[in-house]
C-alpha cells in the first residue's frame, strides 16, 4: 500500500481540476445557457423561468446521505455525497448532487471545507468556501435590514407598541464571534434610540436562512418573511415583520440568493450548491428549491443533511420532507473505520494501529443510527468511506456488524479513485431504489402537542429517558399552541458529537436526559427551535484559529484554507 503521505492534498487536486465551462454542465441537465446567470466561468445561478418551466415533469429519485456522530477522525459525508453522484453517472444514470454552501465563520475557525475531498470534490473549491455567489451576504443584509427597521420603528414613536424588553429578533454576522453573543444596543443618548439588550447569532442560524431554504418561490419567500415574529407587545401579542413593513425590501435583497447555484464535480457532473443552515442549530439541509429543481432535471438526486443522522437526517425527514412534500427512496449512512475506533474509545493519535475490537465496540453508534433511520420507513445502506490506512479485518468487522443489523455495508473508495471507487456503492443504491421498498413517514404527526414532539425526538432518536424543561418553557409552548402554532415541527439545537447533550458521551448512550434551555418560535420558517444543553447559536473561535495560517502565497493562491 502506498504511503498516505504520498497522496495529493484536497487543494492540490482541486487546482488540477479540468473544469468545463458552466454552460456545458448546464447542457447535461437540459439547462440552456440563456437560463444560466454566470458568476465567472465556473458557476452560475439557474433562472426562475427555467425552474417554472420544468414543474410539470415527473420527479427523479431522492437519496439522502447522512452519517454517524462526527468525530475528529473525520467521516466524509460530503465526500461520499459527491462520490456517489459521480458513481451514479459512471454507471450510466442521469444523476446530480445537492449540497449546502459553506459558512465563512467556521472556515476561519476549525480548518475545513464543505466541498468534499480527495477525488470526490465539487469545484471551484476556494470560492465555494469564501464568498461564492454572495448568497450569505444577501441573507445577512436582509436580516440586518429587518433589525434596523425594528429599532427605527421604536425610535419614531413605536406605533406597533413593541415592548422593547421583548424584541425577539437578534442580529447576525457570518463569523464566529463570541464577544457578540450578548450585547447592549442603542447606547449614547436620545439620538441613538432606547437602550436594550440583544445579541448576535451566526448567519446560518438566521430565520432568514431557514426561510430561504424552505420557500418554494419568491412569493412564498415574501409571505414567510412577513410571518416572522420580531417582538411582542406588553399584552404578549406578537408583532410581525409585515407590521414593520420590511418583507418587500428583504425579498428584493434575496431575489438572486433564492436561485440555486450550479457548479460541477471534479468529473464534470452537475451539482447544486444552495443554502446553508447548520444542522446542530438549524435544520441542516440545502434549499427546497434546489432539491426540487434537481428532481425535475435528473433521475437520481443525491443530497446530504448535516452532522449525524440524529440531527441532519431527523430534520431532513421531519422538517424538510414534511414541508416540501418530498420523500427519500434510500438513505446512505456514512461510517469510517477510524470513527468507529474513536467511538470505541481509541485516542486520535492511536487511530493508525489496527484495532478490530475497538471497531466492534464503536459500531454501537452506527447500529443506533441504522435503527433510527429505518424507523422513518426508508431502506438504508451503509457506505464505508475508505481511508487508505484501514485494514481488511477492520473493514470486515463493520460489514459483519451491519449484516447482523439487516443492512448491507459497501466499501467506497471515491476519495482515492473517484467514481471508479464509488461505483459499487452506486450499484447498490440503484438496486435499493429500484426495489421500491421505501415507505416514508415522519416519526410524529403534525397535531401532536409541541412538548410531546420534543419528547418523541429525545426518546426515539436520542434514546433519552426524559426531557427536562421548566414551567416557563412548557407554558411558552402552550401559548404558541393556543396561538395556532401547535402543528409546527420542532428543530432541535443540540451538540452534534453525541446522541446525548454531553459532547463527550460517545457510542450509543442510554439513561440520559435532554435539558431544554430555551425555545424559539420561527413562525416564518415554520418550526419551533428547542435549544438543548450548552449549544450556542453563535460559535466562538478556537485558541489557534485557522485564520492565523490563511494567506495569499507569491503566486497569488490561497494558502491554509484547507
Amino acid at each position: 500500500d502506498r504511503n498516505p503521505m504520498s497522496y495529493k492534498s484536497d487543494i492540490e487536486i482541486a487546482r488540477e481540476a479540468k473544469k468545463k465551462p458552466i454552460q456545458e454542465i448546464g447542457a447535461k441537465i437540459g439547462i440552456e445557457s440563456a437560463d444560466l446567470l454566470p458568476y465567472g466561468h465556473d458557476k452560475a445561478k439557474v433562472s426562475q423561468d427555467f425552474i417554472n418551466s420544468v414543474q410539470g415533469r415527473e420527479d427523479g429519485k431522492l437519496i439522502l446521505v447522512t452519517a454517524i456522530n462526527p468525530t475528529p477522525a473525520g467521516e466524509g459525508k460530503t465526500t461520499t455525497t459527491v462520490g456517489l453522484g459521480d458513481g451514479l453517472n459512471r454507471i450510466g444514470k442521469n444523476a446530480m448532487i445537492c449540497i449546502r454552501e459553506a459558512s465563512l465563520g467556521p472556515n476561519f475557525g476549525m480548518k475545513g471545507g464543505a466541498a468534499g475531498g480527495g477525488y470526490a470534490q465539487v469545484v471551484p473549491m476556494e470560492e465555494m468556501n469564501l464568498h461564492f455567489t454572495g448568497d450569505f451576504h444577501a441573507i445577512t443584509s436582509a436580516h440586518s435590514l429587518l433589525s434596523a427597521m425594528i429599532d427605527n420603528h421604536i425610535y419614531w414613536g413605536n406605533e406597533c407598541e413593541i415592548d422593547i424588553r421583548r424584541v425577539a429578533w437578534r442580529r447576525v454576522v457570518d463569523m464566529n464571534d463570541r464577544a457578540l453573543r450578548q450585547i447592549t444596543a442603542s447606547l449614547g443618548g436620545v439620538s441613538n434610540g432606547f437602550p436594550r439588550e440583544t445579541g448576535f447569532d451566526i448567519t446560518v442560524a438566521s430565520e432568514v436562512m431557514a426561510i430561504l431554504c424552505l420557500a418554494n418561490d419568491l412569493k412564498d419567500l415574501e409571505k414567510r418573511l412577513g410571518d416572522i415574529i420580531v417582538a411582542y407587545r406588553r399584552d404578549k401579542t406578537p408583532v410581525y415583520c409585515r407590521d414593520i413593513k420590511a418583507e418587500g425590501a428583504m425579498t428584493v435583497l434575496l431575489k438572486d440568493a433564492m436561485q440555486p447555484n450550479l457548479v460541477q464535480t471534479l468529473e464534470n457532473n452537475p451539482a447544486f450548491v444552495h443554502g446553508g443552515p447548520f444542522a446542530n442549530i438549524a435544520h441542516g439541509c440545502n434549499s427546497v428549491i434546489a432539491t426540487k429543481t434537481a428532481l425535475k432535471v435528473a433521475d437520481y438526486v443525491v443530497t446530504e443533511a448535516g452532522f449525524g443522522a440524529d440531527l441532519g437526517a431527523e430534520k431532513f425527514m421531519n422538517i424538510k420532507c414534511r414541508k416540501a412534500g418530498i420523500a427519500p427512496s434510500a438513505v446512505v449512512l456514512v461510517a469510517t473505520v477510524r470513527a468507529m475506533k474513536m467511538n470505541g474509545g481509541v485516542a486520535k493519535a492511536d487511530l493508525g494501529a489496527e484495532n478490530v475490537d475497538a471497531v466492534k465496540s464503536g459500531c454501537a453508534n452506527l447500529g443506533r443510527h441504522i435503527e433510527n433511520v429505518k424507523s422513518f420507513g426508508v431502506p438504508v445502506v451503509v457506505g464505508i468511506n475508505h481511508f487508505v490506512t484501514d485494514t481488511d479485518a477492520e473493514v470486515q468487522a463493520v460489514k459483519d456488524y451491519c449484516s447482523d443489523h439487516g443492512v448491507e455495508a459497501v466499501l467506497s473508495r471515491h476519495w482515492e479513485l473517484g467514481s471508479e471507487g464509488s461505483a459499487p456503492l452506486a450499484e447498490k443504491v440503484v438496486e435499493i431504489v429500484e426495489g421500491g421498498t421505501a415507505n416514508f413517514a415522519p416519526i410524529y404527526p403534525d397535531d401532536m402537542p409541541l412538548f410531546e414532539k420534543i419528547e418523541t425526538i429525545a426518546k426515539r432518536i436520542y434514546r433519552a429517558d426524559e426531557v427536562l424543561a421548566d414551567n416557563k418553557i412548557r407554558n411558552q409552548l402552550r401559548e404558541w399552541e393556543e396561538a395556532g402554532y401547535g402543528n409546527l415541527p420542532v428543530c432541535m439545537a443540540k451538540t452534534q458529537y453525541s446522541f446525548s447533550t454531553d459532547p463527550s458521551l460517545r457510542g450509543a448512550p442510554t439513561g440520559h436526559s435532554v435539558p431544554v434551555r430555551e425555545v424559539r418560535l420561527s413562525a416564518g420558517a415554520g418550526f419551533i427551535v428547542a435549544v438543548c444543553g450548552e449549544i450556542m447559536t453563535m460559535p466562538g473561535l478556537p485558541r489557534k484559529p485557522a485564520a492565523e495560517s490563511i494567506c495569499l502565497n507569491d503566486a497569488g493562491e490561497i494558502e491554509g484554507l484547507f
